[in-house]
């Protein structure tokens, strides 16, 4: 049902500070970093494959939310609420449809079909901040 664990979608107080540090500390490849609507939100890699971070100036909590892709996501919806599975928030990403929800303890999660396949490299080099 998961095809890949994409991105790690991380609060942020500071995403300016964050980013310096996962870029000049750890070595990550700064993707983009784009500020827009009051918020900031900066994508990092620190490996060759994802998943990718996201850090993100509006994200409410402290618990980062792992965003899932999947091949169909009313599908993987569907098959999920018939073993207990409740959704929480519908949004959109540039990269397409998501589907919030938390586990039982807490975790934060979410799924997402990719339908938008190339919108991501048009943020690549993008630097606001």
């Amino acid at each position: 049902m998961f095809e890949q664990l994409e991105y790690v979608y991380m609060p942020s107080p500071d995403v300016a500070t964050d980013v310096s540090w996962f870029t000049e500390v750890l070595g990550a490849n700064l993707i983009f970093a784009i500020e827009s609507m009051g918020t900031r939100v900066a994508m990092l890699e620190l490996t060759d494959s994802p998943p990718k971070i996201l850090l993100a100036g509006h994200l409410e909590g402290e618990r980062p939310i792992l965003v899932f892709r999947v091949d169909d996501l009313a599908t993987v919806s569907d098959e999920l609420r018939t073993r207990g599975w409740t959704g929480g928030h519908s949004l959109e990403i540039p990269q397409g449809p998501v589907q919030t929800f938390s586990a039982p303890g807490g975790q934060r999660l979410a799924i997402f079909e990719l339908t938008r396949p190339g919108v991501e490299a048009t943020f690549a080099g993008r630097r606001d901040f």
